[in-house]
């Protein structure tokens, strides 16, 4: 990714200008138009799209406590393509790209990389600053988002009628009935015993104002006549009239142990039901106690089910994201990984076939093969020193027998066709090279070369390229090509830049076999360099091919039951990152030998009828 500017309010921020995490004024004056001060942030960050097109720069602004991206800076005018809120995202750097940050709300996942780990922690530090600002993800949330529940006061009033939440309990219901009873009951009585203690209170009172009056009488020896008309004399028999005055007029007619005796019978009443209601409500306590317990039990169980079935979604959902993709980190273990790479070329071989069948009667490309004369020397270009060496090369150890080299493993043997490896690791990359031998009746090596290297007919044969085109016409006998390979999910989808050369061997002595060769090799070039979108594999691939023809006989002429072609097929691949090795020499076991028999039927049927070519 190249390297892009930071954007914050509208200013650009050089790579290394100093960054304050906390948002101090140090590095930039906030923004008066923004909240709390907070400085709206942008920049280039690398998004995750999909399968096809994977990492892809957009243009992401921070603003608000809210992301948004934008497919570039230009068309920021025509609307954002997304946006997240931040106050209740979940950010995430990743374990092991220090360039990558995922920011998640509910099911909605981004994948982000920034150019390096110092502009990752950039953005990082501002995501955090909008969020505490906006009041989430610090301790100020606290402050800014007060509980929206209001506290009723602990003294509001209770109504001892009010028993709705026991409409199942009636046995409760009486007793609070009677409760309730019992209470109305009480305060009359308390009424009643008030008066009483009032009306003892003011008979003391006139009592104490009389005798002293009357002490005073005595002391003139006068008596004094009351208002009732009765005389008090200083004598016993005038203090026991008094007293029998108090206890009939002082209180007002109540009968004070009856009272009394009701009050205590009133009380007992009353501790006698409250005792009873604790009963019932210990009874109903452990009855609700149990449905509680059951309730929360069935609300783990909905929990745990919840909590699976969203995991599963999310896997579902985010399946194919990059921590899905290939790589030593990926979230799918090798078996998995397996299963998915087997099930996917299954689908493929099935959709090969019904092409195949739809195909048979179509009239297939004619593509004249030239004489081999323009074939037998390298040509003039600028890679004509590399495209002998690789030929060289190859008829010196390619062609070299297998058999008594313990290094080479026997992994296919399919009638005359035999495919060997050898197993090689570099970096945890497998590395293995593959070399099969085949033989096949009615064609020549020229004319399986032919086929091999002319892209007018490479789709005829060829069923795991997505597309591919001539970057190069070197000669007559060399071109350079890029191609894109199928994806086989989970796996990266792979390209391919390789010069391919189509060469006539000369023969040193005439009982040497018509050999003829393609070598295909991975090269650079200015008008296909490497993309995000593809992983770019290495190769050193050469089909060497050589024509046994055997005498007709008698005076029959040479036909093409009397030629055979013998064929070598080396391939070194390195596919450009990693995969489980145990992936990659099942998919080669399984796709190699079915690749030589489908392009050797091809050229038999492309051959059959017409004049033989050497």
């Amino acid at each position: 990714m190249n390297s892009s500017p930071i954007i914050v309010n509208g200013k650009q921020m050089s790579d290394n200008q100093s960054w304050n995490s906390s948002g101090s004024d140090e590095d930039f004056e906030p923004d008066p138009g923004h909240p709390g001060g907070v400085a709206e942030f942008s920049g280039v960050l690398s998004k995750w799209t999909n399968y096809i097109h994977g990492w892809q720069d957009r243009w992401v602004v921070l603003k608000n406590n809210t992301l948004s991206y934008y497919k570039s800076q230009d068309e920021r005018e025509y609307g954002c393509r997304g946006s997240l809120c931040l106050s209740k995202a979940i950010i995430t750097p990743h374990e092991f790209d220090e360039c990558r940050l995922d920011i998640s709300v509910n099911d909605s996942v981004w994948y982000l990389r920034a150019q390096d780990p110092e502009h990752r922690h950039q953005w990082i530090d501002s995501i955090e600053l909008h969020r505490a600002e906006s009041g989430y993800g610090s301790e100020s949330s606290l402050r800014r988002h007060g509980s929206m529940l209001s506290l009723t006061s602990a003294t509001s009033g209770y109504s001892a009628t009010s028993t709705s939440s026991f409409k199942k309990g009636h046995s409760l219901r009486e007793k609070l009935a009677e409760m309730e009873t019992f209470r109305d009951i009480l305060c009359r009585q308390v009424d009643t015993l008030q008066k009483y203690f009032d009306g003892c209170a003011d008979a003391v009172s006139k009592d104490e104002l009389q005798r002293d009056k009357i002490v005073e009488d005595d002391e003139d020896d006068f008596p004094t006549t009351r208002s009732d008309g009765e005389f008090l004399h200083n004598n016993n028999g005038s203090k026991e009239k008094l007293l029998q005055s108090l206890s009939t007029k002082g209180i007002n007619g109540i009968d004070f142990k009856g009272e009394a005796i009701t009050f205590k019978a009133t009380t007992a009443g009353i501790l006698a039901t409250l005792s009873h209601c604790i009963d019932l409500m210990v009874k109903r306590e452990d009855s609700w106690q149990k449905r509680l317990d059951k309730e929360m039990e069935k609300r783990r169980r909905v929990e745990e089910a919840y909590k699976t079935a969203l995991c599963e979604l999310k896997k579902k959902s985010h399946f194919g994201g990059p921590d899905y993709e290939e790589g030593p980190n990926s979230l799918i273990n090798e078996d998995e990984f397996f299963d998915a790479v087997e099930a996917a070329l299954d689908r493929q071989d099935k959709i090969e076939e019904e092409q195949s069948q739809n195909e048979k009667g179509r009239i297939q490309r004619s593509s004249p093969v030239p004489s081999g004369d323009a074939f037998s020397t390298t040509g003039s270009h600028r890679f004509a020193d590399k495209v002998e060496e690789m030929v060289q090369n190859h008829m010196t150890y390619s062609l070299q027998d297998v058999g008594g080299d313990a290094n080479w493993q026997l992994v296919v043997e399919e009638g005359e066709m035999k495919v060997y490896r050898r197993e090689v690791e570099e970096n945890g990359i497998v590395l293995d090279p593959l070399k099969a031998t085949h033989v096949v009746k009615g064609v020549t090596g020229h004319e399986v070369c032919h086929y091999f290297w002319d892209t007018d007919v490479r789709n005829d044969w060829e069923t795991t390229i997505e597309n591919f085109n001539v970057v190069e016409t070197l000669s007559d006998n060399a071109i350079i090509v890029y191609q894109t390979h199928k994806r086989v999910w989970p796996a990266s989808q792979r390209d391919v830049l390789y010069l391919s050369a189509i060469r006539k061997i000369v023969a040193n002595n005439e009982n040497d076999p018509d050999t003829w060769l393609v070598c295909n090799f991975s090269v650079d070039h200015d008008n296909a360099a490497p993309t995000s979108r593809c992983v770019r594999a290495k190769i050193n691939i050469a089909m060497i091919c050589q024509t046994l023809v055997s005498p007709p006989e008698g005076d029959k002429e040479l036909g093409r039951d009397n030629i055979l072609c013998k064929i070598t097929y080396v391939a070194n691949v390195n596919p450009g990152g990693w995969a489980p090795a145990s992936v990659l020499r099942a998919v080669a076991k399984r796709e190699y030998p079915k690749f030589l028999k489908r392009f050797t039927s091809y050229v038999q049927e492309k051959t059959a009828g017409k004049p033989i070519l050497f």
